[in-house]
């Protein structure tokens, strides 16, 4: 049951992954306010488009993780990959302009990464039955 779980968090994370990455990609200025930075991109969107492939390649890794039930790869990967919103929320933190209110998505995204690649990782794979 405790799998089921977190593979639906893990599964419903990949896909906001994707919509994030996708936003990226196709409305680079409003994803660029709700990641919680102000950049002067004068036309060019390398960064957005950059941060937008990155999402959705992690969106992907995680939704084909669940589906193909490789619980370990996806703890793995969840674990591994709290350093994408850590970084991302010192870069947040790091604006002169920002409080901990635009870093509260990084946060949260921290959290689910971490306590869902933990729990994946030590819990016990279940037993089918004969």
């Amino acid at each position: 049951m405790t799998t089921k779980i977190f593979y639906a968090i893990a599964f419903v994370t990949g896909l906001g992954l994707i919509f994030l990455g996708t936003r990226f990609l196709l409305s680079p200025e409003i994803a660029e306010a709700g990641y919680g930075i102000h950049f002067n991109e004068q036309g060019d969107y390398s960064f957005h488009y950059i941060k937008g492939i990155r999402d959705i390649l992690s969106g992907l890794l995680l939704c084909v993780f669940v589906l193909m039930n490789e619980r370990r790869a996806l703890g793995v990967t969840l674990l591994a990959g709290t350093m994408v919103p850590v970084t991302d929320m010192l870069i947040v933190l790091g604006k002169s302009y920002n409080s901990i209110l635009q870093a509260m998505p990084h946060i949260i995204a921290i959290l689910i990464c971490a306590v869902s690649g933990i729990i994946l990782l030590i819990t016990k794979p279940q037993q089918k039955a004969l």
